[in-house]
């Protein structure tokens, strides 16, 4: 492969797009109002959120109206019975909306619950199964006992000194950047710990012990409700945080593969060191918050500029016209970059709130509910 720059200064001079992956964020990233500003402005996105919302039934509504500020919320955002769900919906809208723009993504990398977006979008299952998914986390999560998870700016193997029976690495995402999650109060023994020995520590959102021991249980009990699902290989290249590499058509395929993702570590930052050593990419974060934009920008390819991270949210909540802004940005890079768009798709006028009849897999025929 050609260095860095040589690959850079080919892209400058032949005016070769590069093809786009998608980002996928997960629990972590959400805050109140995430995406709202394209929530009945968007179609697509519109189309798509209603969409996954019509698939949690009864629930779906409440989600909908705790999100748009209906009313008073129901349950806590960072709660996993509304972080996961809602997060999934808006990743997956945000997805729909960009193919909507006539982009087609040739590779896509999941973060944690991401990758069951992304595993929707690859016609691994399709959406109303995709779903099923998320909801049985959800009832497996909710009975483990409260615990959650720190962002520590420190480097995995310098962690181990905290790292406890109940305390486990949940995430490593990019250099110097290390996730530790466990039960309620190890954890916080943990993060005075931490804090004590001055180390960069912030908690993430998030009221259950995802990606540590804490989760077996809960990873059994979603295992066991896999094992009636038709998994099917990924239509296109699918990389998993979970092997740090791109995802076979055996491991899409096994229950106990997607259910250990509930108690294992999150190898974020080799599986985009797995994604970025095959070709240069324009990647382009599905999500709120502009997380993993943030870990992708200190991956060397990007800091050179041969590879390039852009977000389509802005990267802390604000106002309507703000997340508006921020996608029309995105469109305005993919532009640049020589994609071709679909521009009377890429406006945010106002619309109803439609539930779309979509298909399962990114381009392709649906092929139906197993």
């Amino acid at each position: 492969m050609l260095p860095a720059t040589a690959r850079d200064h080919s892209y400058r001079t032949t005016r070769r797009p590069r093809p786009v992956a998608l980002l996928l964020p997960g629990q972590g990233a959400q805050h109140p109002g995430m995406a709202a500003g394209l929530y009945r402005h968007d179609p697509e996105f519109t189309a798509a959120v209603d969409e996954v919302l019509e698939h949690f039934g009864a629930e779906g509504a409440r989600i909908r109206a705790d999100w748009t500020g209906e009313g008073p919320p129901s349950v806590p955002l960072d709660d996993v019975r509304r972080a996961q769900p809602l997060l999934f919906a808006v990743d997956y809208g945000l997805a729909r909306m960009v193919l909507g723009w006539g982009v087609r993504p040739t590779a896509l990398l999941g973060h944690s619950a991401g990758e069951l977006v992304a595993a929707a979008l690859a016609g691994v299952v399709p959406l109303p199964e995709a779903v099923a998914m998320v909801r049985e986390r959800v009832r497996a999560a909710v009975r483990i006992p409260a615990g959650g998870m720190l962002a520590v700016g420190l480097a995995a193997d310098r962690l181990a000194p905290y790292v406890t029976d109940d305390v486990a690495v949940a995430a490593v995402n990019a250099n110097q950047q290390t996730m530790l999650a466990g039960s309620k109060a190890p954890l916080a023994a943990v993060l005075e710990r931490l804090r004590h020995d001055g180390h960069a520590v912030m908690v993430v959102p998030a009221t259950s012990p995802f990606h540590s021991p804490a989760m077996e249980p809960a990873a059994k009990e979603v295992e066991a409700a896999y094992r009636s699902m038709a998994f099917r290989p990924p239509d296109l290249a699918l990389y998993s945080g979970y092997t740090g590499s791109l995802m076979t058509p055996e491991e899409a395929c096994s229950p106990r593969f997607w259910a250990r993702q509930i108690t294992d570590t999150v190898h974020f930052a080799d599986a985009l060191e797995s994604l970025l050593a095959v070709e240069d990419m324009l990647l382009l974060e599905a999500g709120p918050r502009q997380t993993l934009t943030a870990f992708a920008r200190r991956h060397r390819a990007v800091r050179h500029g041969a590879s390039i991270a852009v977000p389509l949210l802005p990267a802390r909540p604000g106002t309507p016209d703000r997340d508006r802004a921020a996608v029309r940005a995105a469109a305005d890079a993919l532009a640049e970059e020589g994609h071709e768009l679909a521009w009377a798709a890429v406006g945010t006028r106002a619309v109803p709130s439609p539930v779309a009849d979509r298909g399962r897999g990114v381009g392709h025929t649906p092929r139906g509910s197993s």
